[in-house]
C-alpha cells in the first residue's frame, strides 16, 4: 500500500471535491483526505493506494476530470511538496 502526502501552505479553499470524487471511481484507491490546520490555514492532502498502478490510474482520472471541467484554463495553487510513502502498518 502507498500513501501520497501533499503539503499545502496554505490549503486552497477553492472547490476540489471533484478531484476526490474522480479518485473514488478508481479501483485500488483506499481513501483520500484533505486536512487543514484552522490556526494556520496550512493543510495536507493524503491519499492511499493499493499499489503504483492504482496511484497512476487515480492521477489519470483526476487529469481527465480536470480537463472536462476546464480546470487547467485558470491558474491554481500547487502544493509546497508531495511525497509518496510505503505504508508499513495500518489498522
Amino acid at each position: 500500500m502507498l500513501a501520497r502526502v501533499a503539503v499545502w501552505e496554505p490549503m486552497p479553499t477553492d472547490d476540489r471535491d471533484w478531484a476526490l470524487e474522480a479518485m473514488a471511481t478508481v479501483r485500488g484507491v483506499h481513501g483520500a483526505y484533505h486536512l487543514v490546520d484552522p490556526a494556520t490555514g496550512n493543510g495536507l492532502s493524503i491519499a492511499f493506494f493499493e499499489d503504483e498502478a492504482a496511484a497512476r490510474a487515480a492521477r489519470q482520472a483526476i487529469e481527465k476530470r480536470a480537463e472536462e471541467i476546464g480546470w487547467p484554463d485558470t491558474p491554481h495553487p500547487a502544493p509546497a511538496s508531495q511525497t509518496v510513502y510505503h505504508v508499513m502498518r495500518h489498522a
